[in-house]
């Protein structure tokens, strides 16, 4: 990923009045710092606050075309993200995001399992524009995703083509991604 490349994270948190730093903020800037690697961090407590960011980004943000992942750290049941105790499945996630997504990979974080059909992966897919969706099939616990969501954004400094990545982050990274399930949709 060189410097005209970047990743737009969106961490659902409680409150965002917060000052809390969270984990991925700080693996966003380990990422900033060590090598290089851009990123918009925001966070949303509502759908609201999260179409906002988005629409931000979209319109505000004339680098928008340069955001190549749209890295989303939210908790939820299988399919699901949960936003101030609201669950949205991922066909409504796919809404919002509808046609505006051309070329980006949606990556999510391990905080929610994600387990799509095919067709649930293709509508996703359809309905956003994006040129893949990725995740994690293991339920959270104890393991969070985010030192194995760090190498996958760097792999992007050297490579354009996803498929060739996630055999790249399998090759460096087997038992994490195995214990994590990494799945990849496009």
């Amino acid at each position: 990923m060189n410097d005209d490349k970047f990743i737009f994270c969106l961490e659902a948190v409680a409150d965002v009045e917060s000052e809390e730093v969270t984990e991925t903020y700080t693996n966003l800037q380990q990422l900033a710092w060590e090598q290089n690697i851009g990123s918009i961090y925001q966070t949303c407590d509502t759908i609201e606050g999260m179409v906002d960011s988005l629409n931000a980004l979209l319109y505000n943000d004339h680098d928008f075309r340069n955001y190549e992942i749209i890295y989303l750290v939210m908790q939820g049941e299988k399919n699901t993200i949960c936003l101030n105790g609201h669950y949205y499945s991922i066909e409504e996630v796919a809404e919002i995001f509808e046609g505006r997504m051309k070329g980006k990979i949606i990556h999510f974080a391990n905080a929610k399992v994600l387990d799509l059909t095919p067709e649930e992966a293709q509508y996703f897919l359809d309905v956003t524009c994006a040129k893949a969706i990725s995740g994690y099939g293991a339920e959270f616990g104890k393991i969070t995703s985010s030192s194995l969501d760090k190498a996958f954004f760097s792999l992007f400094e050297d490579e354009d083509d996803v498929i060739e990545i996630v055999e790249e982050l399998h090759r460096k990274h087997y038992a994490l991604c195995k214990l994590l399930d990494l799945r990849l949709y496009y």
